[in-house]
């Protein structure tokens, strides 16, 4: 697998991006649960995401990860509406397999049929005004696995039809993952992976299977931004201010937990080693930890997307600093 210090390959697929990719939940705006879930990041200005997006391929991101569920479709609209002519020069990942009402911003329940499947890329392309996706992850994390195979089967038929380049799951489960990875066209596994949470099991796959480690959370939602304090609650909009179980680090209604704020000061003078900030040092241990490493990291504004891009020009952790790192956290 071809990779550099900007650039990585989608595992086997030989489709070349950006070292860093961009994901696109924040810009998806406000959308809920049908009990009232927060499920995005609170209110957004959509011309700034525009810029965010246009600013982002100025400096060299070629790799964009949305979901046709973030905003419950708004955020494919708006990333179509912002790459406009410049849709040859990136590549698109989205996802499916939530079902949501795009007019009352709603997110009610799964679909993991193959009926389903094809329903929800016909409407993807349509969103992202394009003729094809260049990655198609299943968003489903615990999907049943024969149920997987079928859609990994489908999977490579849309491929055979021009319709995605290749696929994907999302899960953090390496069981799972290894069912799509069985297809000739899966090229990667989108899961968590950031320096407070590993993934080791789910980076030997990759590793063994040839796939990119396509990294969520790469900034563990917010928390190695340096942004948050213990006590200080976010907006009502935000998922974060209401977390779900499977988003840790977060209290409801009181912001950031201070047990991990006190995990993220112990490892800050690393992290901003050579100039970086907080975040691009966290960016930076998501490289040193395998060369198939993609960290998406999320953003809404100019300055965060100028910051996170910043962050390829400086490169890797070094190999001593990894090691202080694992000391750190007892690992």
């Amino acid at each position: 697998m071809e990779t550099t210090a900007h650039n990585r390959t989608l595992g086997r697929s030989g489709i070349e991006v950006s070292a860093l990719g961009f994901g696109c939940w924040a810009i998806g705006g406000e959308w809920q649960s049908a009990d009232g879930q927060p499920l995005g990041w609170g209110k957004v200005d959509d011309e700034e995401s525009v810029r965010a997006i246009q600013r982002a391929l100025d400096l060299g991101v070629t790799f964009f990860d949305t979901a046709d569920a973030y905003g419950t479709g708004h955020s494919e609209r708006l990333l179509g509406r912002a790459l406009g002519k410049h849709r040859t020069d990136v590549v698109i990942a989205t996802k499916w397999g939530n079902l949501f009402d795009e007019r009352t911003r709603i997110c009610d329940g799964q679909d993991d049929s193959p009926e389903h499947l094809r329903r929800a890329l016909t409407a993807s392309l349509r969103r992202l005004n394009t003729d094809h996706v260049d990655l198609y992850q299943l968003h489903i994390s615990d999907a049943d696995p024969e149920r997987a195979a079928q859609l990994r089967d489908i999977c490579e038929e849309l491929v055979g039809e021009g319709l995605i380049r290749a696929y994907a799951w999302s899960t953090d489960d390496p069981a799972r993952a290894a069912v799509f990875a069985q297809g000739p066209h899966c090229a990667a596994v989108q899961h968590r992976l950031n320096i407070l949470q590993d993934a080791p099991e789910l980076l030997a796959l990759c590793a063994e299977s040839d796939l990119a480690s396509i990294n969520r959370s790469p900034l563990a939602m917010g928390l190695l931004t340096g942004k948050h304090t213990a006590g200080r609650a976010l907006d009502n909009a935000d998922i974060r201010n209401a977390p779900p179980a499977w988003l840790p680090g977060f209290l409801a209604n009181t912001g950031a937990d201070p047990a991990w704020l006190q995990r993220v000061d112990a490892l800050r003078s690393i992290l901003t080693s050579d100039g970086r900030t907080l975040a691009q040092g966290a960016l930076a241990w998501i490289w040193a930890r395998s060369p198939r490493t993609i960290p998406i990291p999320g953003f809404r504004t100019v300055a965060q997307a100028e910051e996170n891009a910043g962050a390829i020009a400086k490169g890797p952790l070094t190999a001593g600093q990894m090691v202080d790192v694992d000391r750190i956290l007892g690992r």
